[in-house]
């Protein structure tokens, strides 16, 4: 399984990826984030899916842009050209993939700014190449396990806030993903990107960098969580006090004896 994070603000944008890639008895971590930058160019990809799959559309999308780097001066031509790149690997490899038990499974997100950009942008593009932007509504996109994480950036992230704080509701995500997933871990990979700064910041995350952040979490949420149960404590008198509807005690209501044929006669 994969996390896989980006995130989008006024300020700019930032990308946070597990390095896990294999799990069980035997655990192996590579990077699932790929930069490029240059003179006012400047994207990154994360990437969910088929190791296999992933490093192929890379590979192609990778010589794409040294045969054609200036011809591409906005993110969204860049989206395209990779989108075109997994179609490209999706019709070379998926009928092989459907005869050996398996799907075609890549989901990217790419984020970055261009020349001809005003403003950095965010996608998420789909296995099958298409792809949508991610905007001020909803500022965030997850891709391998989303459901853990999801209801932290739901309830915190917000489009108008900084990249100290999507720095901190992403790697608080990503702690509960790897609170509850077996096969999420860090280390961690971190992109920061500033708007029209055309400069990337990355750096890796091992387990002890974060486990302040993940110590003051748990303790924070088991204070939260004890903090509840006097606003619990009405709804429990509630509960204990209440009684059991007529179905629950196996009495009918009045209802469903109207709706049953009348008996038969004894023969």
């Amino acid at each position: 399984m994969t996390f896989c994070l980006g995130m989008k603000c006024e300020e700019g944008l930032l990308a946070i990826a597990d390095t896990r890639i294999t799990s069980g008895t035997e655990t192996s971590v590579a990077k699932k984030v790929v930069v490029h930058s240059g003179d006012r160019h400047c994207l990154f990809i994360l990437t969910s899916g088929l190791r296999s799959l992933r490093d192929k559309a890379l590979t192609y999308f990778e010589e794409r842009l040294e045969r054609d780097e200036d011809g591409l001066t906005k993110i969204y031509e860049a989206a395209n050209a990779l989108a075109g790149e997994v179609r490209r690997v999706r019709d070379e490899d998926e009928r092989w993939l459907a005869e050996s038990g398996l799907a075609f499974d890549l989901n990217c997100i790419l984020g970055g700014q261009l020349a001809g950009d005003g403003e950095p942008s965010l996608f998420h593009l789909y296995p099958e190449g298409n792809w949508v932007r991610i905007g001020e509504g909803t500022p965030y996109v997850i891709i391998g396990s989303s459901s853990y994480g999801k209801p932290m950036l739901d309830r915190a992230w917000s489009h108008e806030q900084s990249l100290l704080h999507a720095l901190r509701d992403g790697l608080l995500a990503f702690d509960a993903t790897a609170t509850s997933a077996s096969d999420v871990d860090p280390p961690v990979d971190c992109v920061l990107y500033r708007a029209d700064s055309y400069e990337v910041n990355e750096l890796r995350f091992e387990a002890g960098d974060l486990a302040a952040v993940r110590a003051y979490w748990g303790d924070a949420l088991r204070t939260a969580v004890d903090g509840v149960a006097p606003l619990v404590e009405p709804l429990m008198r509630a509960l204990t006090g209440a009684h059991a509807a007529p179905e629950a005690r196996g009495e009918a209501s009045a209802g469903d004896a109207e709706e049953r044929p009348p008996a038969q006669a004894a023969r």
